[in-house]
């Protein structure tokens, strides 16, 4: 009996180790570039990585209500993300406006699919939204098994 409840609770703690493993957070990091006079236009590419596979992703997005021009650096958590093309998509801010960022904020975003990014920006500029603006993030085409032959 001893030996079964020794074995039962060893399968428990594998499962629950490897549950663990399976279940490490999506991650981003992201790079780019935003000028704005009223209207403006944000830029830029990232990685992110998903169950231990990385995907490389394009950034471009419009703004209302902004002005300012600056780089930009960040990282931050994906939740909610099933299989990577739910990653896809035109990404909003959840949370309030308008936000003043200069030197860095923490920007919360989320798309159709119901992905949310938490994300911390690093901005060497300076950048005043007064309106909603989005952004779209899309994976960039993988090669497929074939053309690296």
């Amino acid at each position: 009996m001893r030996n079964s409840i020794i074995a039962a609770v060893a399968v428990v703690l594998v499962s629950c180790a490897s549950l663990a493993v399976a279940e490490l957070p999506a991650t981003v990091s992201v790079g780019g570039g935003w000028i704005a006079l009223g209207v403006g236009a944000n830029w830029g590419d990232g990685v992110l990585t998903f169950r231990g596979d990385e995907y490389s992703f394009g950034i471009k997005g419009l703004s209302l209500g902004d002005f300012g021009a600056a780089g930009f650096t960040g990282c931050g958590t994906v939740r909610g993300l099933e299989r990577p093309e739910d990653f896809n998509g035109k990404y909003t801010n959840v949370g309030k406006s308008p936000t003043v960022v200069a030197d860095g904020a923490h920007v919360t975003m989320r798309n159709e699919h119901g992905v949310t990014i938490d994300l911390a920006i690093t901005t060497p500029g300076l950048k005043i939204s007064l309106g909603r603006s989005s952004l779209e993030m899309e994976i960039e085409p993988q090669p497929s098994a074939i053309a690296r032959r």
